[in-house]
């Protein structure tokens, strides 16, 4: 039987030493990384973005405030704004706030904290966690905590007070446009206490970490 033009024609683009199936592969890996270029620049661009600052790493709160006090603070690359921190939806501690806590956002680049203590009330009994009671100190990277008060004895080295907050460049975090915010190049608050929703750190070393219940809180 005859065979037809269009049988020959694929017969003879195929060399007997499989050579062809070879370069096919060869042309679909090389289509494969292209198309895999566009994505890893976008997610490349994203850990930039959210590193800087102009993507926010949020997550919803519990509702459950939780006191940390230390005897120094020092810290380099200093921020301050106003902010909203939302509780998850239906949280039985949301109260007639609407799940919504209005707090004062403080975010530090590189810090230091000197006797370290963090506890929050459980009702009937306060979880503790200490550190940073020795030697060495609890150091934090890229540190942010949201409160509701906060107290202590404070100097910062050339501030500015009244930057819209999204135009802070100190710690690399930046709050929404028309929000008042303050910033400085350093930060030394002794005898530190706070009123916390939330903390968050790149990096949190806690040596000494010592973790209990007791009757009394920090």
């Amino acid at each position: 039987m005859a065979s037809s033009p269009d049988a020959t024609a694929s017969t003879d683009s195929t060399p007997e030493n499989g050579s062809g199936s070879g370069r096919r592969g060869r042309v679909r890996l090389r289509r494969a990384a292209v198309m895999a270029v566009p994505a890893t620049a976008v997610a490349a661009g994203l850990m930039i973005l959210t590193a800087q600052g102009a993507l926010g790493v949020q997550f919803a709160i519990s509702g459950m405030p939780f006191t940390v006090t230390a005897t120094e603070l020092n810290g380099t690359g200093f921020e301050q704004f106003g902010n909203l921190d939302n509780m998850a939806d239906g949280s039985p501690n949301a109260g007639d706030t609407g799940g919504q806590v209005l707090v004062v956002t403080s975010a530090i680049k590189n810090a230091t904290l000197t006797k370290l203590c963090q506890s929050v009330d459980l009702g009937g009994t306060n979880l503790v966690i200490r550190a940073g009671s020795g030697a060495d100190k609890v150091q934090a990277t890229n540190l942010t905590t949201d409160s509701t008060e906060l107290s202590g004895d404070a100097s910062f080295n050339n501030i500015e007070i009244g930057n819209d907050a999204s135009t802070l460049d100190k710690a690399g975090v930046q709050g929404n446009k028309g929000v008042f915010s303050q910033q400085a190049d350093t930060v030394h608050i002794g005898n530190l206490r706070q009123t916390n929703y939330a903390t968050t750190a790149a990096v949190f070393k806690l040596p000494g970490l010592k973790l209990s219940f007791s009757d009394s809180g920090c």
